[in-house]
């Protein structure tokens, strides 16, 4: 079987190599281009196509890849809002994805990006290599006694419900699907909550929740007017999932005391780019000129465990394509 993977990294070729001796019946070639409707032609001769969350996996790049036959597209990620899977679907083309990766590593980066927003570690660090040691505008909050608000409590936001038990806080969940078991079997959860209590109860509310017609924009003006005066905010979901502009007014109003964003609405054309040597007029460049707000390029899932894991499931599914059997539970989108 012969895969092109689109969007080639260093580390995603590295930590695929590694994995592809167990894999002896696939071949997989490694291209930097982005999987595109400019692109997806490269992809002739080959059974499968690997793609990313930046990827534009629309009804022309499909269109594109089934006249050239390709059967299955493998989605290295655990979001597939890239790609058009009604069409997807009515081509025969098989759309996968890796569910789970790592929840824990997402779960530690939300937690990293509120305490270095909320006690103004990456201000901190500039000025002491500035030689400046004063301590004026670096108060923050202690976490210890406060009440955190987890939205979405699937695995990742599982994993954070625990972190923040292990740091003393009272957890409410609220999700469309609550699972009893965190709050009745594991302790890690005090209360299921709707979004409106969440919000004016939490000292600190972290997203985790799916990017859909409904959650889009979840976080908007009358979302952000109803949480507490200076509240911790932290998205490693999706990006849609906040107004971006509604976040920036809370910012300046002093709604939202700290801010950490691992993703953001405008990130696609960014996303995994360097783009240092270019004047970009942006909201990014707005979030970041504010001193309570932490932003990093999508990276919470970056460690080199769920990398493997990653490579693993991805592979996994090929295999199963290719030998016509059943998929790994929740990995197979259409």
């Amino acid at each position: 079987m012969k895969v092109l993977f689109f969007g080639t990294a260093s580390y995603d070729k590295k930590s695929f190599e590694a994995e592809l001796p167990d894999y002896p019946d696939i071949k997989v070639d490694f291209i930097e281009s982005n999987l595109t409707p400019m692109t997806a032609a490269l992809a002739r001769g080959y059974d499968a196509v690997c793609a990313f969350v930046n990827a534009d996996i629309s009804a022309m790049t499909l269109e594109i890849l089934k006249g050239f036959g390709v059967g299955l597209v493998l989605m290295r990620c655990a979001g597939f809002d890239a790609v058009n899977v009604p069409v997807a679907t009515d081509l025969g083309i098989r759309v996968t994805r890796v569910p789970a990766y790592s929840p824990e590593a997402i779960a530690e980066h939300a937690m990293a990006l509120a305490q270095c927003a909320n006690r103004r570690i990456h201000k901190g660090y500039i000025r002491v290599r500035e030689n400046d040691f004063s301590l004026d505008g670096l108060v923050g909050e202690t976490l210890h006694g406060k009440t955190a608000g987890i939205v979405g409590t699937g695995r990742i936001g599982a994993a954070l419900c625990r972190i923040c038990k292990g740091y003393g806080m009272t957890v409410l969940g609220s999700d469309l699907y609550p699972n009893q078991k965190l709050v009745d079997e594991e302790h890690i959860i005090d209360k299921y909550v709707d979004y409106d209590e969440l919000y004016h109860r939490a000292d600190f509310i972290s997203l985790h929740a799916f990017l859909n017609k409904d959650s889009y924009h979840l976080i908007d003006d009358d979302a952000i007017a109803k949480m507490k005066d200076g509240v911790i905010f932290v998205n490693t979901g999706r990006g849609g999932l906040v107004d971006t502009q509604a976040l920036i007014r809370g910012i300046i109003s002093g709604k939202i005391g700290a801010a950490g964003l691992d993703v953001y609405e405008e990130e696609n054309a960014n996303v995994y780019q360097n783009r240092s040597g270019l004047v970009i007029d942006s909201v990014t460049a707005r979030l970041c000129s504010f001193p309570n707000v932490v932003m990093t390029s999508h990276q919470a899932f970056f460690t080199k465990e769920a990398l493997s894991q990653i490579a693993r499931v991805t592979l996994d599914n090929a295999v199963h394509y290719d030998r016509g059997e059943e998929f790994i539970p929740k990995s197979v989108v259409c």
